[in-house]
């Protein structure tokens, strides 16, 4: 069946989506496009690894995986009609809309105008994302730039700045611990019953185009008619197979190179909790331990699609005032672990009232159900690793480091867009005032003159704890918009023309 990823899919399907390659050493080679001809020829013939070819114990010890922005689209030659069927946030791009930049918070320190890269001639056409065992990856991000140069591509930066911290993020905390469980055999129907409490499965068509969504629906993507020339080498498309799809099993690729104040994040901390409740406050804003397990007052729950319950076998519905998990630490606002309804799966009256809004409070209806926002998160951090006691001290050195955050999605606007918009950077969060999130908000007075800079901790046995101007410790430095092609939708982007 056409909504269902077979092994021809999997073959057909960049590796990246089932893996991050977390045990290789990785590179990020920025290109722009000078040449379209050569260009095309040299990146038709990578090689690149497909999502058949890891899982179930195989060894990978090298990868190349490659995605397009829509200035590469151009570039290349490529219609407009045809770039035009692609989501317009893509199209239009991350760093060009002064609109879209107020939403996600890319204002003040954030703004476009002062990143790195991704604007203007600075905006990447190609990324090539390169992974390898420590004692080759410098020798393949060597011969793939020589490469790409003789191709007439040129790099943004010899390559952006990399690191290795064991599966830690900058600021200390376990990194990757959440992500969704793809139905990759398309198992659910999404809207039932089991819909109404907060899992894990997500439809693949979140992910991939040209799969059904959580809606039960296609997600729009640029489709071929049977007349334009090499489209018989394309999928039909399953919504509507007078059409070849260019869009399956392909994705959304969102980069955000994001720099980390791991200096200023833990002297504010112990300013402001002293040595013994530095790690403690920390931990509250993040939503986890350092560890990465979930806060044990939250308790267990049986959440399926979950394989790690000791970090992820919980949901707020014991704690809807966030004394144990504040409601605006970073992870409830990333994911509320919400479902359908607020109050987890009811009976027919209890359905009834809640559709009628006379059961619930406001700040349960201004959390959406997760199912319709989750990304799959592919990130790397880099720079030097800082142990957060030493990152306090006077004399600690600058670490230099931060996250390069990509992210897979089908649908930017409903998916990376809403969690980055609605639910990170907006200062009214759950029905909050005031505060946006901990480690990513800008800090700056919205609307008019109001306060983003608070965070609050409400608590069991007095008055809230409230946190004020607080810094900005996370900043963004480069970003864009990208597509990861499927393999037969990639040779007819890089054909001939």
């Amino acid at each position: 069946m056409a909504n269902i990823f077979t092994d021809a899919d999997a073959r057909d399907t960049q590796a990246l989506v089932r893996t991050g390659f977390g045990k290789l050493q990785y590179r990020y080679l920025l290109l722009r496009i000078v040449d379209a001809g050569p260009a095309r020829a040299w990146l038709r013939g990578l090689r690149l690894r497909n999502a058949g070819e890891v899982g179930d114990g195989q060894k990978v010890e090298d990868a190349i995986q490659m995605a397009l922005s829509a200035a590469g689209l151009r570039a290349l030659g490529l219609d407009d009609r045809v770039i035009d069927e692609f989501s317009p946030e893509f199209t239009i791009g991350l760093a060009d809309d002064p609109s879209r930049s107020r939403r996600l918070g890319d204002i003040g320190d954030n703004d476009p105008s002062g990143w790195e890269w991704g604007g203007g001639n600075r905006e990447p056409h190609v990324l090539l994302m390169l992974f390898a065992e420590a004692n080759q990856i410098d020798a393949l991000v060597s011969r793939v730039s020589d490469e790409a140069r003789a191709a007439a591509l040129s790099l943004l930066e010899p390559s952006l700045p990399t690191g290795d911290m064991t599966g830690r993020e900058p600021f200390g905390f376990a990194d990757g611990v959440s992500q969704p469980t793809l139905d990759l055999e398309g198992r659910r129907t999404p809207g039932g019953a089991d819909d109404m409490d907060f899992h894990n499965f997500i439809a693949t068509g979140e992910i991939l185009l040209g799969y059904p969504n959580e809606y039960g629906l296609y997600t729009e993507r640029p489709l071929l008619d049977a007349r334009a020339p090499g489209a018989a080498a394309l999928p039909l498309a399953a919504d509507e197979p007078q059409k070849h799809d260019l869009g399956r099993n392909g994705s959304y690729l969102v980069f955000r190179q994001l720099h980390q104040d791991v200096r200023g994040f833990w002297r504010w901390m112990h300013r402001h909790a002293g040595e013994a409740g530095a790690v403690e406050l920390a931990e509250t804003m993040v939503g986890r331990r350092m560890s990465g397990d979930s806060f044990t007052d939250l308790g267990r729950a049986e959440i399926p699609g979950i394989d790690n319950p000791k970090q992820n076998g919980f949901n707020y519905r014991g704690d809807p005032d966030g004394r144990v998990c504040p409601v605006g630490a970073h992870i409830r606002r990333a994911n509320p672990r919400t479902g359908d309804f607020p109050g987890g799966r009811s009976g027919i009256l209890k359905k009834l009232l809640a559709l009628l809004g006379l059961t619930g409070t406001a700040e349960q209806d201004r959390i959406a159900s997760t199912r319709f926002h989750r990304v799959l998160r592919r990130g790397r951090a880099y720079g030097d690793w800082l142990d957060p006691a030493k990152a306090a001290e006077p004399d600690a050195p600058d670490s230099k480091s931060g996250l390069h955050f990509i992210c897979l999605n089908a649908n930017p606007a409903r998916q990376f867009e809403f969690i980055q918009g609605a639910w990170l950077a907006s200062a009214k969060f759950g029905g909050m005032t005031n505060e946006q999130d901990p480690m990513l908000g800008n800090r700056l007075p919205f609307p008019g003159d109001q306060p983003t800079d608070r965070f609050t901790r409400p608590h069991a046995d007095g008055p809230c704890l409230v946190s004020r101007a607080v810094p900005q410790f996370v900043h963004v430095r480069g970003g864009a918009y990208f597509f990861l092609p499927g393999l037969r939708a990639k040779d007819w982007l890089l054909r001939d023309r």
